[in-house]
């Protein structure tokens, strides 16, 4: 999918989400308080009314795609970038895909559903998982991948300290998404994902100091 194409696709579910919380909106009683975030444990500890946490998802998807579109003007290593197209366009897809389920937590009461609170935590999981299967495809840039200063200045660094990356993610992903379905008590589930985020993280950018420490 090209970037044009992602354009396409982000102003759609814009759109959509736009609808969605406008119809939402006037099914929700006056002084309707929903949430706006979740924390670690999955659990709702921000709200605002009605209006603003519908239509926060739908400002988060235009800022968002905003910047995808902006990021191939602003890159200066434009070849590179390019090489990194797929990296790209799936952490765009997958953001759009986090505003949709963000939306249907927030809305889904005025329609009758009730999506579970660790919805949010699965949907993270899974992005991770898809953005850990792209790592590799990466090369380097200032703005797409892991961006640690010694895989930048070292391709070699970079398909390296990706190629970890793709694993670490992929792992991280998996134990979110086991935070986000399984029956856990909520220090438990909060744990669970703080690890996955360390675990995603971490080891890659420790590796790739390591590697460049290991070639000087």
């Amino acid at each position: 999918m090209t970037y044009r194409h992602m354009t396409w696709a982000a102003g759609a579910v814009c759109a959509g989400l736009a609808l969605v919380a406008l119809v939402a909106l006037q099914r929700y009683p006056a002084g309707a308080q929903l949430p706006t975030h979740w924390n670690a444990a999955g659990e709702a500890d921000g709200f605002a009314d009605a209006a603003t946490a519908l239509f926060l998802p739908v400002l988060l998807t235009l800022g968002l795609s905003a910047l995808f579109v902006a990021l191939p003007r602003l890159e200066p290593l434009q070849e590179r970038l390019e090489r990194s197209r797929a990296l790209l366009v799936t952490a765009w897809a997958g953001l759009l895909g986090m505003m949709a389920v963000t939306e249907a937590m927030i809305a889904g009461p005025a329609f009758g559903l009730r999506p579970p609170a660790t919805l949010v935590l699965a949907a993270g999981g899974v992005l991770l998982i898809a953005i850990g299967n792209m790592l590799p495809k990466s090369r380097p840039g200032f703005f797409v991948g892991i961006r640690t200063p010694w895989a930048i200045l070292d391709e070699d660094n970079w398909v390296a300290t990706h190629r970890l990356g793709a694993w670490t993610f992929i792992a991280g992903g998996l134990l979110m998404v086991a935070a986000g379905v399984l029956p856990l008590a909520a220090p438990t589930r909060q744990a669970l994902v703080i690890a996955a985020i360390v675990i995603a993280a971490l080891p890659p950018m420790i590796y790739s100091f390591f590697h460049w420490r290991a070639r000087r």
